[in-house]
């Protein structure tokens, strides 16, 4: 399944800070700043219904958007988005600019295939993921919707490493110093693994050998 295109047409806001922010918010917009591209930031205010339907389509801080100001588009990727806490309603999001060649930094979600036919699982195993994103450097208009982890030959003890995963030709994860680990197959009762314990563990290893 492709990614749904994420748009937002936006207008200037003439009023800044505090105040422009509220004003926004009274209309049913809301506030947010472009920054980026070597210009100066720019305060918008977007489409509340806009922004309500990027947030829906669960990719919303992975994915560029196309940013559309009097005609005019520019390819924008989210860099933040803060939510009420009560109405859990988005009251301020942060757009930056980029060039669809331009390599940035980006968390792109992991999904877990082959679980039906694992044998590790088939046992009674369970999967304890330790990263469920991982971060790339891609380019900005070759972003990956997922990445896919194969544990379809992985008995209990096994793992998903980063070097297990396919990337897109134009793709390196930003962690590029070891082949770090993505998920365990763990017994009955095994202990939930972090990212932290991964990297613990495999530092304690490389220590035993010298």
């Amino acid at each position: 399944m492709s990614k749904k295109e994420i748009v937002f047409n936006v207008v200037v806001r003439e009023r800044t800070g505090t105040g422009g922010a509220r004003e926004a918010r009274n209309n049913g917009l809301v506030p947010g700043v472009l920054y980026g591209g070597g210009m100066d930031p720019v305060a918008i205010s977007l489409k509340l219904n806009e922004v309500l339907k990027a947030i829906e389509t669960g990719h919303f801080l992975s994915s560029t958007a196309t940013l559309v100001h009097e005609g005019k588009k520019q390819l924008v990727i989210p860099q933040a988005i803060q939510m009420h806490p009560v109405t859990d309603r988005p009251v301020h999001v942060d757009l930056f600019r980029v060039d669809a060649k331009q390599k940035i930094k980006v968390e792109v979600p992991v999904h877990f295939i082959g679980e039906e036919v694992s044998p590790g699982l088939k046992k009674g195993g369970t999967i304890n993921v330790v990263r469920h994103t991982v971060e790339l450097l891609v380019p900005a208009g070759h972003i990956p919707e997922s990445l896919e982890a194969d544990v379809s030959a992985l008995e209990i003890g096994d793992n998903v490493k980063i070097s297990d995963i396919t990337l897109p030709s134009d793709a390196e994860p930003t962690i590029t110093d070891r082949d770090f680990t993505i998920a365990t197959i763990a017994g009955r009762g095994g202990k939930a693994e972090t990212a932290d314990d991964a990297e613990d563990a495999a530092a304690e290893g490389e220590e035993k050998e010298d």
